[in-house]
């Protein structure tokens, strides 16, 4: 008996550390040919599985993947939730469970619907498959697309291919790669690894292609200030001029830049209490031909908040006034961190379900984007930038960069805070304009058109970044057509896999 357990067994633990090193494609570790092998194993262990198999082993491979993955978010429900250790670990169960749900139903989709062992099946079906699982998840429950496979080959041939067609192109051509492999090793026809080849081959060719063009004329300093100011201190009411002074000061020695940017609701107060304050560092700005920009938390005339971007100085909104209709609101709300579905259930359980600032109301999808000093920013603030779809109908044939502030100090010393830098260098890629991250206590980094960081300041340190950046024109193939020649490809392949199955 204990040999058939352990027999029935062996393919979802062998799944399970397959699904884990899938994290070592991603940063810091950016080993990205994992991202490619992870998945190719994984074929591998469903193959010639029942659909009831396949799910079970599916499920084991995104286990692995998210426990490892998103380990960071635990750091924020355990240090900041206000709940017992057996309580946090437990959440974290259910968030890794449901998460593991989408690959266990691609591989039971996959053996259940395409049960024929043909190059179709492989080569089309199952990275269709996979991509339709990604778009789930991204969309279900407001959407988590994290660690979609694309992000890991930010440093790969792949990425030349993302203005073409954005993250979800690398995830298809990653899948592409693994199914091949996996398929040349069942069949053993070694002639099929040509065609990862002639991918990666496509993807240097592309590096030469210049979607955009850089503008040495329009040219923007810029200053990024990093707080760094300890989670636990932020709402502190003691804390709140302290606060606000370190931001000041270090603003005041950095006047000569043309844009100065304070992260993520950096001021730990609602706008309307601070309407002396901004109404100064407004006239000071404008005395020295300067902007400042800063998240802000604020609450409207329908009593509802908003984690919003305020712009004060040399701005096209005129002298500072309290005035809602010139602010950016955050749209794509953090569940849990920025508002509680269910919350009149779950909101009585426990301090976690009532941790500060998670009331807050959406902003529209698509808002104006910044003035500042001249030029126009697409803004997302923080959990937004992973949301390829709503930065791209951000971005106009006048934005001249992309403005992410945020503020990862919920997430500690981890690999989350690294993870979305990644994230954020393939919006710049994909939409061919350099990206300002601003944050508390980093990564504060800017990266130019193509995803490159150009300069970054230490993590977990006050500092200021001081970088000059180029403003682009032009737009990428991905910024005018976005995802919908995916759409039809996948709906091609899925016709081609149910019709064709010999």
């Amino acid at each position: 008996m204990n040999n058939t357990i352990f027999h029935r067994l062996k393919r979802p633990l062998a799944a399970v550390f397959v699904g884990a090193i899938t994290t070592l494609s991603f940063a810091p570790y950016q080993l990205w040919p994992l991202a490619i092998l992870s998945p190719a194993l994984l074929l591998l262990l469903i193959h010639r599985q029942s659909a009831k198999s396949a799910l079970g082993i599916g499920y084991a491979w995104g286990l692995g993947q998210f426990a490892t993955g998103i380990s960071w978010v635990h750091i924020s429900i355990d240090t900041f939730g206000g709940m017992p250790k057996i309580a946090s670990l437990f959440l974290m169960a259910l968030l890794v469970g449901y998460l593991a749900l989408y690959p266990a139903l691609f591989c039971w989709s996959l053996n259940r619907f395409f049960p024929s062992e043909n190059r179709i099946k492989f080569f089309l079906v199952a990275p269709a498959l996979w991509l339709i699982f990604d778009w789930l998840r991204g969309w279900v429950m407001t959407g988590f697309p994290w660690l979609w496979l694309g992000y890991s080959q930010i440093d790969s041939p792949l990425a030349n291919f993302a203005p073409v067609g954005g993250v979800e192109l690398l995830t298809l051509l990653v899948m592409i790669s693994a199914a091949c492999i996996s398929y040349t090793l069942i069949k053993k026809q070694w002639m099929h690894l040509l065609i990862p080849v002639i991918i990666f081959s496509a993807g240097y060719g592309l590096k030469i292609a210049n979607w955009v063009t850089p503008n040495p004329d329009s040219t923007t300093k810029l200053a990024l200030i990093q707080g760094n100011i300890a989670q636990e201190l932020k709402w502190v009411p003691s804390q709140r001029w302290p606060t606000i002074m370190k931001y000041t000061d270090l603003t005041r020695e950095n006047w000569d830049a043309d844009i100065i940017i304070w992260p993520e609701a950096a001021v730990p107060a609602f706008e309307f209490e601070l309407s002396s304050f901004l109404s100064n560092l407004d006239s000071a700005a404008k005395m020295n031909n300067s902007a400042v920009i800063t998240g802000v938390v604020n609450q409207g005339e329908d009593k509802k908040f908003y984690n919003s971007i305020l712009t004060v100085g040399e701005t096209t909104y005129g002298d500072y006034s309290y005035d809602m209709s010139q602010r950016y609101h955050k749209h794509h709300l953090l569940p849990f961190g920025e508002f509680v579905p269910f919350e009149s259930i779950l909101r009585p359980l426990a301090p976690f379900f009532n941790l500060p600032m998670s009331s807050f109301s959406q902003g529209d999808f698509i808002q104006a984007n910044i003035d500042a000093n001249g030029k126009q920013m697409a803004p997302a603030l923080c959990y937004e930038i992973i949301f390829n779809e709503q930065v791209r109908q951000n971005v106009t044939e006048e934005t001249d960069f992309i403005l992410t502030l945020s503020n990862d100090a919920w997430f500690g010393r981890s690999i989350g805070p690294l993870q979305h830098m990644e994230i954020a260098r393939m919006r710049a890629l994909e939409l061919g304009k350099p990206v300002i991250r601003s944050t508390n206590n980093g990564v504060t980094a800017v990266t130019d058109f193509k995803g490159t960081v150009v300069a970054q300041i230490p993590q977990f340190e006050t500092g200021v970044l001081r970088t000059e950046v180029m403003s682009t024109s032009g737009q990428t193939p991905y910024r005018q057509v976005g995802s919908w020649p995916l759409y039809f490809w996948i709906a091609l392949s899925l016709v081609l896999g149910l019709r064709i199955r010999d």
